[in-house]
């Protein structure tokens, strides 16, 4: 069904769909950042959560020791931050666990929406569900997830997600950034000064411009590039 206008007015939900259940990270799920080819940085950037590479070399992990707040940077071999530990066993594993997850997201079927606002979601208030777009997913304006706190979003995107600058993705009534999974199968551009929310699953890169922030993970199946950023694991 092909949803038109905002999701908050309703009208848009296939009757009778299900709630969707959590994608599983495994041990993906302790990194706010993790990704295959590295994580480039201008300081100074603030990480709450394990930041990790694999299975490119350590060197490649541009983070600075202070920067990692809280958690731990995992790299391959001892090429990395002074910090670091070495481990790349658990790195293999987590990475394959962020793959899985990416399969999980991008297979799951009968959308509630599809193709929501022609991929244009600013301005719109969202339920939760199952969302597919066959293009890219603009964020123009703020967009609001409105729901309780263990209801699920998953967002399947054939294209790439851009957020302008200095707009916002926010949750109301209780909904948690834990339970909301953005898989691309393109590249992700969080704007300048935006703030987003949930777990990104990208086929590709992740680009967090100068000052931007996001309560989730950063989850890229290429780089992962940051500006002097806020990046939070969300509260498990």
């Amino acid at each position: 069904m092909v949803g038109v206008g905002s999701a908050g007015l309703g009208g848009a939900a296939v009757a009778g769909s299900l709630p969707q259940s959590p994608v599983e990270l495994g041990t993906a799920d302790s990194f706010a950042i993790l990704s295959k080819t590295g994580v480039t940085n201008v300081y100074a950037s603030a990480v709450n959560g394990n930041v990790g590479a694999s299975p490119i070399t350590g060197a490649a992990v541009l983070l600075t020791c202070p920067e990692v707040m809280t958690g731990t940077i995992f790299t391959v071999d001892a090429a990395g931050p002074p910090c670091a530990v070495t481990d790349p066993s658990f790195l293999r594993t987590s990475v394959g666990d962020m793959e899985i997850a990416y399969s999980d997201a991008a297979g799951r079927t009968n959308p509630d929406f599809i193709d929501l606002g022609a991929g244009e979601i600013g301005g719109l208030t969202l339920k939760p569900g199952l969302y597919k777009w066959n293009t890219d997913v603009t964020v123009s304006s703020d967009v609001r997830l409105t729901g309780g706190p263990d209801d699920v979003f998953v967002f399947q995107i054939a294209g790439n997600i851009d957020q302008a600058s200095a707009k916002n993705v926010t949750l109301l009534g209780g909904v948690q950034a834990k339970n909301v999974y953005w898989q691309t199968a393109g590249a992700v551009s969080v704007g300048t000064t935006a703030h987003f929310e949930g777990t990104i699953l990208s086929k590709t890169m992740i680009a967090m411009k100068t000052g931007a922030s996001i309560t989730g993970r950063l989850l890229a199946q290429t780089a992962v590039t940051l500006q002097s950023n806020s990046v939070t694991k969300p509260a498990l």
